[in-house]
């Protein structure tokens, strides 16, 4: 199956629409009214286009006439669009320690900025080792650190949350 039928796989053309009465609309966007399926087919037929139908749903269905080929070409191509211009957010992580000095911490929060500057959200994680899991508080205090050096281009997601050895907080980007 080719990949431009994911949009338009339901659709039923043509002899393929069975429904006693339906509405059409012709290639100019003009109301016929309400026909029997077979009698719009022949005005389909008569100007070498199909019988689509749009909207199954309402009562009657609701069928345009139209060149179905270009139809799904254009529908194809306009899913293609909608996905190249999708942005899809990663979660980066930057580890730290307890016991991090002032320029490390700039160089982390250096590096965080370029991933939040790409849309990314980050995850600001340190683990504890032996004594340090006693005052994890410390570990909260290095996390709002951090945050006061990227506060001017990230909110804080996920406050500094305790899990296990862990302390994790997320960040993402300010909305604009």
């Amino acid at each position: 199956m080719s990949e431009d039928t994911t949009i338009i796989k339901e659709v039923e053309i043509n002899g393929k629409i069975t429904d006693a009465e339906i509405r059409v609309i012709d290639e100019n966007g003009q109301q016929l009214g309400i026909m029997s399926a077979v009698e719009a087919n022949r005005i389909a037929d008569e100007k070498n286009l199909d019988l689509v139908k749009i909207s199954p749903t309402t009562n009657p269905p609701v069928c345009k006439i139209m060149d179905y080929g270009k139809f799904r070409f254009d529908a194809a191509k306009k899913e293609k669009d909608a996905r190249k211009n999708q942005k899809v957010t990663e979660l980066k992580e930057i580890w730290l320690s307890m016991t991090i000095d002032v320029h490390d911490l700039e160089t982390k929060a250096k590096q965080s900025r370029k991933f939040i500057a790409n849309g990314d959200k980050v995850r600001v994680s340190i683990r504890m080792k032996g004594r340090q899991q006693a005052r994890p508080e410390i570990g909260v205090e290095v996390m709002n650190k951090f945050f006061t050096l990227v506060e001017d281009v990230a909110v804080i997601d996920k406050k500094p949350l305790t899990e296990g050895r862990n302390i994790f907080m997320i960040l993402a980007p300010i909305k604009k």
